[in-house]
C-alpha cells in the first residue's frame, strides 16, 4: 500500500508542478508582451531585455499563486481517474453509496474542499515546525525571512503525500479499491 501512495504522490507532484508552472509562465509571458507592446515596442537592447525579464519574473510569482490553486483542483480529478499500482481511489455517491464511474469536476467539489482543508492544515503544521526549528537553530528574530512562494510550494508538495494517506479516513466518499 505504501508503494501505491508513493507512486500516486510522484505522479501528482509532476502533474501539479508542470500544470502550475506552464500556466504561470504562459500568463506572465502574455502580460509581459502586452506591457512591451503598450510601451510602443522599444528596440530590444540589454536594458529593455532586463526590464522585460524583471516584469516577467514579477508577474510569474503572482500568477503562480493562482495557477497553483487551479492545478490543485484539476489534480484531484486526475488521482481518481488513473489507477496506480493496481489500486485506485474510488469516489462514492452520497445517496446510494455506489462508485461513480465517470467522475466530473462537479462531483469533486465537496471532496476537494475537504482535501484542500486537510492540505492547508498539514502545511500549517509544517510551517510551525520549520519556524520553530529555525528559531532554535539560528537564534534569529527574523523567523519568517525564508518564507516565500517557493518554500510554500515545496511544503504543499510534501503535505500532499500525507494528505493522500489521510484522505480516505477524512472523507467518507473516498475509498481505496482494487483497479
Amino acid at each position: 500500500m505504501s508503494k501505491f501512495y508513493l507512486l500516486l504522490w510522484l505522479k501528482w507532484v509532476i502533474r501539479v508542478s508542470l500544470c502550475s508552472f506552464i500556466i504561470a509562465t504562459a500568463i506572465s509571458f502574455i502580460i509581459t508582451l502586452y506591457i512591451y507592446v503598450n510601451l510602443g515596442m522599444p528596440i530590444l537592447d540589454t536594458k529593455v531585455l532586463y526590464a522585460l525579464f524583471d516584469v516577467g519574473v514579477f508577474w510569474f510569482r503572482i500568477i503562480w499563486s493562482f495557477s497553483l490553486l487551479i492545478a490543485l483542483f484539476r489534480s484531484v480529478k486526475y488521482i481518481f481517474n488513473n489507477p496506480t499500482n493496481s489500486y485506485e481511489f474510488k469516489l462514492l455517491d452520497c445517496k446510494e453509496n455506489k462508485n461513480i464511474e465517470v467522475i466530473g469536476y462537479g462531483d469533486l467539489v465537496k471532496v476537494w474542499r475537504r482535501w484542500f482543508m486537510l492540505l492547508i492544515w498539514l502545511v500549517v503544521v509544517q510551517m510551525i515546525i520549520t519556524t520553530f526549528l529555525l528559531y532554535i537553530l539560528l537564534y534569529s528574530k527574523d523567523v519568517f525571512i525564508w518564507f516565500n512562494i517557493y518554500w510554500l510550494f515545496i511544503s504543499i508538495l510534501i503535505a500532499g503525500y500525507f494528505s493522500f494517506i489521510l484522505l480516505s479516513n477524512r472523507c467518507k466518499q473516498v475509498k481505496i479499491g482494487i483497479a
